[in-house]
């Protein structure tokens, strides 16, 4: 049983791991403004590769990237395509097109869409506590995408709506599938990243230019790789190691989206409509009353052996 001291440490990795992706929302939005999304993405994977290399340095686990089986590195090519090279591109496009306080409610509809998605890759029912759940939190989704005029259901920007849903299918489809990858986590992502390098780096070439160089700008990408795809991923690893149970820490991710829009109000300067914040409160409560399946999901996904058929 774990100490009241690890517990203690856990609840404050869980807290600044929170804290610092509150964050993000406004500086990818902010970032935007000074490149084009694959650029973003490049610098930013870039300062995300370095971050994970010291961190595995640190723990003495670089040897371990050379020590997989073949098929590993595969598996790293794939899922590298994935993400971060096709998700932050559909992320960063739908940031491009829409309000930073309209995408990232929208991208948190992930754990939602792992319930959907559970049904025809894993062959699970849904309850009728699954289905509210989805009908809440897609509420929630409509009252933001429309700005609260749900009788006439049009919608602000449609295909930034479209492009933010669909970054939290991409996610949901990444996690089911890597979650059964039973590597140690900072060492797969980063292989995961350092495939995904190879795929932007082409993108940015066919499809863009690199970057001129501004220390201001520059430090901008950094810290979206740094503490949206780095740092604060390990620190939310610690966070979930330390604790005596996931759920104990888990329940501060609830407030990132909120703590989001302050920063997002500060930073950016966004009017926080009521519609944002209704919708948001639609999306989190449907998340958390469907909290206790979506738990029990990932424990099936995690144990189970291979995946039915669709």
């Amino acid at each position: 049983m774990k100490s009241f001291q690890e517990q203690s440490k856990a609840y404050l990795y869980a807290v600044l791991a929170v804290l610092l992706w509150s964050t993000v929302a406004a500086a990818m939005k902010l970032s935007l403004e000074y490149f084009d999304y694959l650029q973003l993405l490049f610098l930013a994977v870039f300062g995300s590769l370095i971050s994970l290399f010291f961190i595995l340095v640190f723990q003495k686990k670089l040897k371990e990237i050379f020590q997989f089986p073949k098929k590993a590195y595969l598996k790293s090519a794939v899922f590298g395509f994935v993400n971060p090279f096709v998700y932050y591109i559909v992320l960063f496009k739908a940031y491009s097109l829409l309000p930073a306080q309209e995408a990232q409610p929208l991208n948190y509809t992930w754990p939602i869409m792992i319930t959907l998605l559970s049904i025809p890759i894993l062959g699970q029912k849904i309850s009728l506590k699954n289905f509210i759940a989805i009908v809440i939190s897609f509420l929630g989704v409509a009252v933001i995408s429309t700005k609260g005029n749900l009788l006439s259901f049009s919608f602000s920007n449609a295909y930034g709506a479209f492009l933010g849903l669909a970054s939290a299918v991409i996610w949901a489809l990444f996690w089911i599938y890597n979650i059964k990858d039973k590597r140690d986590e900072i060492s797969k992502l980063f292989l995961n990243f350092l495939f995904g390098m190879v795929y932007i780096s082409i993108a940015l070439f066919v499809f863009s230019e690199f970057p001129s160089f501004s220390l201001k700008k520059y430090a901008a990408a950094a810290y979206v790789g740094f503490f949206e795809m780095g740092i604060t991923f390990v620190i939310w690893s610690l966070a979930l190691k330390k604790s005596s149970h996931a759920a104990k820490v888990s329940k501060f991710i609830y407030l990132v989206p909120f703590l989001s829009l302050i920063v997002i109000y500060f930073v950016l300067g966004e009017t926080i409509l009521f519609s944002t914040i209704v919708g948001l409160v639609f999306i989190v409560s449907g998340l958390i009353f469907d909290n206790i399946n979506f738990s029990r999901l990932l424990t099936k996904i995690k144990n189970r052996k291979r995946f039915k058929k669709a």
